[in-house]
């Protein structure tokens, strides 16, 4: 099995037992609001170098990480690109990391990071998003993507595509790891509307 078939065959099998009985991981870690739709798995800094060149991430850009975990692309962002950014993830546990990493990086003023459900977040102000979360999270999120962001937004995710309904525009390759990358188009817009 290649490493990218067995990675996704090792996070679907660690959202498998976490979903049915979500429960006992948020148990773990503070306690979120609600489950944990995702288990952590940090994104290699490989990875986060290549999500942030294919987004061509520039210091006028405000990134959204959906799903920061640990911070590390919206702390990559900002001290490397000049972004501004923000994290949200459900696990207050990863929120104080990420926290604790911006300012450690000397990035505090320009990485924000929060606990929040990503279904209920507003980030219409970015100009990129980052993902990192499950295919069937990616899909539900898709038609909020669609209808919350700028046209010429950029969306990058590790690992997992959005389904047939949006082919990516590019893919790129890092390590065995796959990276999909969107733009926000009119068409996308037009069809949440309809």
């Amino acid at each position: 099995m290649n490493p990218q078939a067995r990675r996704r065959t090792l996070l679907l099998y660690a959202a498998s037992l976490l979903l049915p009985a979500g429960r006992a991981f948020a148990q773990t870690t503070a306690a979120p609001a609600r489950h944990l739709d995702v288990p952590y798995v940090p994104t290699p800094q490989s990875v986060v170098d290549k999500m942030l060149d294919l987004a061509q991430v520039g210091k006028k850009d405000v990134l959204y990480d959906l799903g920061c975990g640990d911070g590390r692309i919206v702390v990559t962002a900002a001290k490397e690109r000049g972004a501004r950014g923000t994290g949200i993830d459900l696990d207050p546990a990863r929120i104080a990391e990420a926290k604790e990493n911006a300012k450690r990086a000397g990035v505090a003023d320009r990485a924000n990071f929060r606990v929040g459900d990503l279904f209920e977040t507003d980030f219409s102000e970015a100009t990129v998003v980052t993902l990192y979360l499950l295919p069937t999270v990616n899909a539900k999120l898709r038609p909020q993507l669609w209808k919350q962001l700028k046209v010429g937004t950029r969306v990058v995710s590790h690992a997992f595509d959005m389904g047939p309904e949006w082919p990516p525009e590019r893919t790129a390759e890092v390590e065995g790891r796959k990276i999909f990358y969107w733009t926000i188009r009119e068409a996308n817009k037009r069809e949440v509307a309809a």
